[in-house]
């Protein structure tokens, strides 16, 4: 065989072997992003493109949510990498109503990546073959300005949602695989990862879950752990991520400027708290609202959580006792996650929530009390938001152990302050 014959084969067997791996639907490159994120030399814009579950709401802590965990993910595994990251995604949202706002809040912001993942809604509105089209024509409209996609299947559901059954939802996801694979487009699945999770461990999926449908904060590790992997073919964990930081921006910004405080707090903390921050701040004027918990079921502390947000409050200190009752754990964690869900705002936070572990208020927790106790400190962590736990070997008051955690937190915001200003001057 002449050379050239020898290059033509090879170039046909290259071509065939690339064809083929186009339309697996998987590993398919992201050659410019991938590029451009080794090498270190540009910002790669990426906006993550979707409905509730991607933008930032209460089910995650109202400070940070996969698109964030995302661009952690990626700086772990391209050191060099410069990224800006855009969430737009918007409850409520199907793909009709992402497809109105696309030119608006996607292209507008002239991504090199754009990550998209809808279905949530759709499976409770849209015929499939609506929601095929509509998925297709954000892919179409994305390539056009030269930008690259990812498409992500939702997360699994609890079984109990009479819009979105199960079925219904599982078809959303093979719909939206069957596209990736009709456009040659990367696919992120995230719903069969949850599903693995289930399969192997439903307590763990449940810590996954902060209501029916919406992941919290370590469901959104998730989502980027397998997002970052369909983009570069490499495994990353988030486990060792932390809450956001700082913790109480919220109502230090305003102790500062001498604005009063609305605290809500679960006793003892309603007498703790006005007592240490007015050793912080001598002029703080602190109305206190005591939220009952005495002789009271996990269920009835979540029905007084829920005219939280109505109190617009400007820190919510939630301490669930060890010894509250609940029917069985899956009630117990559920009705903490509402618990935690209801102190927060629905959107972006406006004040400041944290959780208090039981092993605080209660070095000597009752034996069969622990494993609640215990749920309950993988409950909080679920949740993006600053907490505080007694140490091993600290045997100091409740109000000492939460003082130096305060005191802490304000080292930490005057930092973070500090910084905002020197990066604004540094813009100017």
């Amino acid at each position: 065989m002449g050379k050239y014959n020898k290059l033509g084969l090879l170039f046909l067997v290259g071509f065939f072997c690339r064809i083929n791996f186009l339309f697996a639907g998987e590993d398919i490159m992201l050659t410019n992003t991938v590029g451009k994120l080794s090498a270190g030399k540009e910002i790669v814009r990426i906006v993550c493109f979707g409905d509730s579950i991607t933008g930032v709401y209460y089910h995650t802590g109202g400070r940070r949510a996969y698109c964030d965990m995302l661009e952690l993910a990626l700086k772990n595994i391209y050191p060099d990498a410069k990224t800006e990251m855009i969430n737009a995604g918007v409850s409520g949202n199907d793909t009709s109503a992402g497809l109105a706002r696309i030119d608006r809040d996607v292209l507008s912001q002239k991504p090199n990546l754009v990550v998209i993942m809808f279905g949530m809604n759709d499976c409770a509105r849209m015929p499939a073959n609506v929601f095929s089209n509509s998925l297709k024509s954000m892919v179409r409209r994305v390539r056009e300005i030269d930008a690259e996609v990812v498409l992500c299947t939702p997360n699994s559901i609890y079984a109990e949602d009479p819009n979105r059954p199960v079925a219904k939802l599982a078809a959303c996801a093979e719909t939206v695989r069957n596209v990736a694979k009709d456009m040659s487009v990367p696919l992120a699945d995230c719903y069969r990862a949850f599903e693995n999770v289930r399969a192997a461990n439903a307590l763990e999926w449940k810590f996954l879950m902060s209501d029916t449908i919406h992941p919290n904060m370590n469901g959104h590790k998730l989502f980027a752990e397998v997002i970052a992997e369909s983009i570069s073919g490499k495994r990353v964990k988030l486990n060792d991520v932390q809450p956001y930081s700082p913790s109480l921006p919220f109502i230090f910004d305003r102790l500062a400027a001498k604005q009063p405080l609305s605290v809500i707090a679960i006793p003892p903390y309603d007498r703790i708290i006005p007592e240490f921050l007015r050793k912080l701040y001598p002029d703080a004027v602190i109305n206190m609202i005591s939220w009952p918990v005495t002789g009271t079921s996990i269920g009835d502390i979540e029905k007084w959580a829920k005219g939280i947000r109505n109190m617009k409050p400007n820190l919510v200190v939630v301490a669930v006792p060890a010894e509250v009752q609940a029917s069985d754990d899956e009630h117990y964690i559920r009705s903490y996650d509402w618990v935690l869900n209801w102190s927060l705002d629905f959107g972006k936070q406006t004040w400041d929530t944290i959780a208090i572990l039981p092993s605080v208020t209660d070095i000597h927790i009752k034996t069969n009390d622990l494993a609640r106790a215990a749920l309950a400190r993988r409950v909080i962590l679920g949740k993006d938001i600053g907490f505080v736990e007694r140490t091993a070997g600290d045997s100091s008051t409740p109000g000492d152990i939460l003082l130096r955690w305060f005191q802490g937190q304000q080292k930490v915001w005057v930092n973070f302050r500090q910084k905002k200003i020197l990066d604004r001057n540094g813009k100017m």
